[in-house]
């Protein structure tokens, strides 16, 4: 009888294991990367509370950040765009600074581990906030933060005609989401055209350009990414061709932008330098 408990003990314990497994392995859609992070930065933006004066506020400086990862494979892809120079750090940094919040003292952390808990709302991740008092430091000095870049399009059809963004990276190009041949997700564009509207949009690359600010030297500069039509800046009547793989093109407050036929004017919301390219 003893024998018998205990080899029904083991086919119980390898009936778990096998069952937990074929769980695993059938854990239907498993999102990519670029995916999860968008989740992510949804989990965040639920967070957002309104004043009585209508203001978006983050009341929490802490972010946690638990990330399934059940492989060293599925650990690197993850870090790859999670810890990437535009990750999630910087990302939610732009989420905060566009909804009008300070993010100087916002620390996130990253933590990936290799099962996902009962208590988790999502079985690919998991987020908490929390608020720390941090003491002030006289010799702290805060970061640079990009100035409000407000973009009007004058001719292609987007979402928005106007739209008014503090971030360190803007991309620009046709569709909102960029996919690959496999269905998945590679990029978001912030000034997104739409397909089909136009003869216009069409001649938008989806991957056509992007912008950056530069904290070092406190400008903006256009870059190709590769388009099919071409990127270039109109400056007083001249034109100024944006070539692929670059350093790009510094940009100018009453610059247009033209990426194939369509056009965008920009205006910078701040003092910046007034450089040539």
């Amino acid at each position: 009888m003893d024998i018998l408990r205990k080899v029904r003990t083991i086919e119980s314990t390898i009936a778990r294991q096998f069952d937990g497994a074929a769980k695993r392995l059938a854990r239907p859609g498993a999102r990519e990367p670029l995916e999860i992070v968008h989740a992510i930065l949804d989990a965040v933006d639920r967070q957002f509370q309104r004043t009585s004066r209508g203001e978006r506020v983050f009341p929490f400086n802490r972010i946690r950040v638990s990330v399934l990862a059940e492989s060293r494979d599925a650990r690197d892809r993850l870090e790859t765009v999670l810890a990437g120079d535009y990750g999630l750090r910087r990302r939610i940094a732009d989420k905060l600074r566009s909804a009008g919040c300070d993010d100087s003292d916002i620390a996130v952390a990253i933590n990936y581990v290799g099962r996902a808990q009962k208590t988790w709302g999502d079985p690919e991740f998991h987020v908490t906030f929390a608020t720390v008092e941090v003491p002030a430091l006289e010799s702290l000095v805060p970061p640079s933060c990009p100035p409000r870049l407000e973009i009007t399009v004058v001719r292609g059809v987007t979402d928005k005609r106007t739209y008014s963004l503090a971030a360190d990276r803007i991309d620009i190009g046709r569709c909102v989401e960029v996919k690959d041949n496999q269905g998945r997700l590679i990029r978001t564009n912030n000034i997104a055209f739409v397909e089909g509207a136009l003869d216009v949009n069409q001649s938008v690359s989806r991957q056509h350009a992007h912008i950056t600010y530069q904290s070092t030297s406190r400008e903006f500069r256009l870059y190709d990414d590769g388009s099919v039509h071409g990127t270039h800046i109109v400056r007083g009547g001249t034109t100024v061709t944006v070539l692929g793989g670059s350093r790009g093109v510094r940009l100018k407050s009453g610059d247009e932008i033209v990426v194939g036929d369509a056009r965008m004017r920009i205006r910078i919301n701040a003092a910046l330098p007034n450089h040539s390219r």
